[in-house]
């Protein structure tokens, strides 16, 4: 076991009492527990090169917290295809939504074909299918959104980074969020489909297909090309969507001792941020056309004060000439209230026809 993994245990109680029962109980008796359970336990997942990535890291995670798991090979990886990566001419607003990433997945999940599924949290549906439950939430690595140019409009000012676009420049993306948001300051540019893995979308920008593109800058950081990152936009210039930049696993809500397995590895401040956003976006219940945004983060603590959590949510129309941003504070407790406040609040300031597109 690594320093990093005995220091990780030694400051979280859940950590320490399944550590100690695993010093406490020898292999047989993990291999007697787990073969009942049946092993290996089948992990599923999309088969993009970033989700595979995801999907090692958590495992790796998991082997590291228990080598027993490693030893006994407890894991078998399930490469399954959504409907989202197969349909790719098309956005997914107008085929059904994000939910199209695990649809197929989840459809698995519940036939008890796997045992539990990762994904990238933002394009995971806010209400899950019955019988199944988020378990587990991973340390976020970075929310914000990057934005990728053609080279002939590099370098990119980090404070006015949409200067560089030229009247007119052909952008390509299939969200609404970042389109919105991006013609509310520059209704000039031409927004154009582009979708696609992470190394699509970049070879495409950079064959001049498109003058600038948007990415996840967690996903670039997870694949190693940071590199090709030319600006990362701030939050208060481009909200990011809930739950971007985090990992997500999903369970059997029936399969106890797998949820009381993950739940010794989440990370306390992914879990209050990630219920925040995601209480905005069931509160909002917009369609899949509609822009929404949202931002939770865990403020510094000031000596004598106590711990809070800082919401910033987004609701605009797909054009950009409406865009709506307010923000709420409070205790990290009370996230998923907070991000419903904000949730009927942003709904009560928008038109009605802003949800229903």
């Amino acid at each position: 076991m690594s320093t990093d993994t005995v220091l990780h245990i030694s400051s979280n109680s859940a950590l320490q009492e399944v550590a100690a029962k695993a010093s406490n109980k020898g292999l047989q008796d993990h291999h007697d527990a787990y073969k009942r359970k049946g092993l290996p336990l089948r992990v599923g997942t999309r088969g993009s090169p970033l989700a595979l990535v995801q999907t090692r890291n958590f495992l790796t995670r998991l082997t590291q917290f228990c080598p027993l798991l490693r030893e006994l090979g407890a894991f078998q990886e399930f490469q399954i295809k959504t409907s989202g990566d197969k349909i790719q001419d098309r956005r997914l607003a107008d085929i059904g939504g994000k939910g199209l990433f695990s649809k197929e997945i989840h459809e698995q999940l519940s036939a008890g074909n796997i045992d539990f599924a990762v994904h990238s949290l933002k394009d995971l549906e806010t209400t899950l299918p019955d019988g199944l439950v988020l378990a587990c939430t991973l340390k976020r690595q970075d929310a914000r959104d990057a934005l990728i140019v053609n080279a002939k409009y590099r370098p990119v000012d980090a404070d006015y980074p949409f200067d560089c676009l030229p009247q007119g420049a052909k952008i390509g993306t299939s969200s609404v969020r970042r389109q919105a948001q991006l013609l509310h300051v520059r209704p000039d540019l031409e927004i154009a489909l582009l979708r696609g893995n992470v190394q699509s979308r970049l070879d495409q920008v950079a064959a001049n297909k498109y003058d600038a593109t948007f990415l996840a800058a967690a996903g670039l950081q997870r694949l190693g090309m940071e590199d090709r990152i030319d600006v990362l936009l701030d939050p208060s210039v481009m909200v990011p969507a809930a739950g971007q930049g985090i990992v997500g696993v999903t369970v059997r809500e029936a399969d106890v001792e797998l949820r009381e397995m993950l739940s010794a590895i989440e990370d306390k401040e992914a879990k209050a941020v990630a219920t925040a956003e995601r209480a905005l976006l069931a509160e909002l219940d917009g369609s899949c056309r509609t822009p929404i945004g949202g931002y939770a983060q865990l403020m510094p603590v000031v000596a004598g004060g106590e711990p809070e959590l800082h919401l910033v949510g987004l609701v605009a129309s797909e054009d950009g000439t409406f865009l709506l941003k307010k923000e709420i504070s409070g205790l990290p407790a009370d996230a998923e209230l907070l991000g419903r406040e904000l949730g009927k609040e942003l709904r009560k300031d928008s038109p009605a026809d802003i949800f229903n597109e």
